[in-house]
């Protein structure tokens, strides 16, 4: 059964580009605009394809695992037999857990940020969420630099914490918090790129060493000065070391 139905207003995904296609999961508080400068970025030599999730359409049962099926819909629906998969914060845990599950269909997976593990996130409940200084703080924290949490951003996830959302955000919150992934990523065998903000205190850099030795055939990728979102926030040091990984494995092939 299909969470949406063909008729369902809202789009289900960007579609930009050509060529090798590459479907990129953005986390709980972002959006399509968190990989605004990826996909102008890759959409010269790729297919990039933006999932835009139902995190609020699907009532109070919503979880990571409904997510990871409506990424199988959305690859179902553009008839992608193999792609490319990339993942930030819980997107990043959504494609491992794709990935788990449908080994055949993904080429290589990149994880900035993951969750799956451990993060320090605004947590699974809100007590201060009509603090509108706090939930600026706790957005500031994403980045290494505060002024990248603009008003337009910190207003949007102000406004989401403050609406009927909420539930379903502590829904996914506790979602991720439940379903770690540690004991299975033992049987990943793709390649992997960790490609991880040093400054990052949600998913902090003992997560990203975590991810490496747990993962076979990954390999880590620092970025100084940046923090949870380095494809939004260092797009001039996130952009060529994603290139190089997936030019490397093309040649492989």
């Amino acid at each position: 059964m299909k969470l949406f139905s063909a008729k369902h207003t809202a789009p289900r995904f960007t579609d930009e580009g050509q060529g090798d296609p590459i479907i990129l999961l953005y986390g709980l508080f972002g959006s399509v605009k968190n990989f605004q400068p990826l996909i102008e970025h890759l959409r010269k030599t790729h297919r990039v394809i933006v999932p835009i999730f139902p995190f609020y359409e699907l009532g109070f049962c919503v979880d990571i695992f409904t997510l990871m099926k409506f990424v199988q819909e959305v690859a179902d629906e553009l008839q992608l037999e193999k792609f490319h998969l990339l993942g930030n914060s819980m997107g990043g845990h959504i494609a491992l857990l794709y990935t788990l599950q449908h080994p055949e269909k993904v080429k290589t997976l990149t994880l900035s940020g993951s969750s799956g593990l451990y993060e320090h996130g605004m947590g699974d409940t809100y007590p201060r969420r009509r603090d509108y200084d706090y939930i600026k703080t706790k957005t500031e924290l994403t980045f290494y630099k505060p002024e990248v949490a603009t008003k337009e951003l910190v207003d949007e996830i102000y406004a989401t914490v403050n609406s009927r959302k909420a539930i379903q955000i502590i829904s996914l919150a506790k979602s991720t918090i439940r379903h770690n992934v540690e004991k299975d990523l033992h049987k990943l065998t793709l390649p992997c790129c960790l490609i991880w903000g040093k400054n990052d205190t949600i998913t902090p850099p003992e997560v990203a060493e975590s991810f490496h030795r747990l993962i076979p055939h990954s390999e880590l990728h620092w970025i100084d000065e940046c923090a949870h979102v380095p494809m939004l926030e260092t797009p001039e040091a996130f952009n060529p070391l994603l290139d190089d990984f997936l030019k490397r494995c093309t040649a492989v092939k």
